[in-house]
């Protein structure tokens, strides 16, 4: 299991805001910190892969479920 630091629950939100919320998490931690963030919109793959891509931030672990993904990001 990988350690985190902050845990965001975007059950039930629909693009964009899983990527949002993550964009919130992230001004609320520091650099090398680990954000779980739990999202149910089946497009939240994309929004937040060419996100973390973008900014330079690491996807650590991506995890599907039945209606669930699981995200594991370190901050840049």
């Amino acid at each position: 299991m990988i350690e985190f630091t902050l845990e965001v629950d975007a059950s039930g939100l629909n693009c964009p805001l899983p990527l949002l919320r993550l964009k919130k998490a992230l001004m609320e931690v520091q650099s090398g910190d680990v954000i779980k963030i739990i999202a149910t919109d089946p497009a939240a793959h994309l929004d937040i892969g060419v996100y973390v891509d973008q900014t330079g931030h690491q996807l650590l672990k991506l995890t599907r479920q039945v209606n669930v993904q699981i995200f594991f990001i370190r901050k840049k």
